[in-house]
């Protein structure tokens, strides 16, 4: 491989990304009741690789791209209910930073954290301690998934 092809496939990296072991099982769970989306400051065209590859069950895939602004700016938070034409209350933004939450919180939107205590690798501590601009906290997507009664796929396959 050529240094330029090596440059590539390093610049890609984001595009072959696993998702969280409990994502894909509670996104099929909580699409069972919810339109989801991600709302990424990624580009569409990542976004799309990325969720091919890794089987996220998206409705839709919602890039800072379409609202022509990055995160925090509001146009991003704001847009998702205008596209849906929804009031902003009826949108919530799953993170698992709290500075993104923050942001939604601004703009009206429900918020809820999710902790990622070994986002930069496990010897790399994240303080994911709740905090009380963000009461909807879980110790991961399936807890968040049973808070909104989601039940199993498994189960309710019997």
């Amino acid at each position: 491989m050529t240094l330029e092809e090596q440059l590539a496939h390093l610049n890609k990296v984001w595009h072959r990304l696993t998702p969280w072991p409990d994502a894909v099982p509670a996104l099929r769970r909580l699409k069972t009741k919810f339109v989801i989306a991600p709302l990424s400051n990624g580009g569409i065209g990542l976004l799309t690789n990325l969720s091919k590859r890794a089987d996220l069950p998206w409705d839709v895939i919602l890039s800072a791209e379409v609202f022509r602004a990055y995160k925090p700016d509001p146009r991003v938070y704001t847009g998702v209910g205008k596209l849906f034409d929804i009031p902003n209350e009826q949108v919530m933004l799953v993170a698992a930073h709290h500075s993104d939450l923050d942001g939604a919180k601004k703009c009206g939107l429900q918020t809820a954290y999710i902790e990622r205590a070994a986002e930069f690798g496990a010897d790399v501590p994240k303080d994911v301690a709740p905090r009380p601009e963000h009461p909807l906290h879980f110790r991961d997507m399936e807890a968040l998934a049973d808070w909104f009664g989601c039940a199993s796929l498994e189960r309710a396959k019997l």
